[in-house]
């Protein structure tokens, strides 16, 4: 079996809608807490089927291979239908199965706006499955047929993606942009190849890593660093040291 789909318990959970929504948005920061001796896994909510290039086989191999590259603890892929899946028992039931089983005390999920409709909805259906995650009467089993505990996550963050919103939090990735922009390459059938027959999509421009530091320094600059991710939040939250 392979070691990335087995679930454990970790610090942190990052969670997309598409197989790389994760790391083009937040990767440098799961980066930086990885270095930091947090753990860290990784949820697809679908296999990104319905995406210009590639192909769902295809998109899953490099997932994978960004995940190993990552360090990432585990993959999970669920089986949602790329831009059909619905606000539904179903589909959060699953969601809900592996928070119980991951028990991440920080959860990291899709834009709360974006280009794409898929994003925004799976932010609302996301944050609805951690707070459904914390009741005790909905019932889920583990891989063993076992009752699941309730488990809700203390934090929430919404990474930035294509839209250029105003973050409530910007963390500093200057240390891992290049390593976060070596994990996005793993994604190869989404980006430029002067070769490929395929339709030409948002992201498979030849010059769009270029825009993708290019946001990170104008997030970097509103810190005073050289590159940065940012967040949102739906909060308040509770901030024990104003000096951290």
């Amino acid at each position: 079996m392979n070691l990335l789909s087995k679930l454990q318990t970790v610090d942190i959970l990052a969670i997309g809608v598409h197989p790389d929504d994760v790391e083009l948005s937040c990767s440098g920061t799961l980066l930086a807490h990885i270095k930091r001796g947090y753990s860290v896994g990784l949820l697809d909510l679908t296999l990104g089927e319905l995406g210009t290039r590639g192909n769902a086989a295809l998109r899953t191999e490099e997932a994978m291979q960004a995940a190993e590259k990552l360090g990432a603890s585990f993959r999970i892929q669920l089986d949602l239908p790329d831009g059909f899946f619905e606000w539904s028992y179903s589909e959060i039931i699953k969601i809900i199965s592996v928070v119980r089983e991951a028990k991440p005390k920080l959860v990291f999920t899709n834009a709360l706006s974006d280009r794409h409709p898929d994003h925004g909805r799976a932010a609302k259906l996301t944050a609805d499955a951690l707070f459904y995650s914390g009741l005790q009467k909905i019932v889920t089993l583990d891989s063993n047929g076992e009752s699941q505990i309730r488990w809700r996550p203390e934090k929430l963050l919404h990474y930035i993606q294509d839209h250029q919103l105003k973050a409530d939090i910007v963390f500093d990735i200057t240390d891992y942009m290049d390593q976060k922009i070596e994990i996005i390459k793993c994604f190869k059938s989404q980006f430029y190849d002067p070769n490929s027959k395929e339709l030409n999509s948002p992201i498979s421009g030849e010059d769009f890593f270029e825009y993708l530091k290019a946001k990170a320094k104008i997030y970097g600059r509103s810190i005073q660093v050289r590159y940065a991710e940012g967040f949102n939040t739906t909060g308040p939250y509770e901030v024990k040291d104003l000096m951290h």
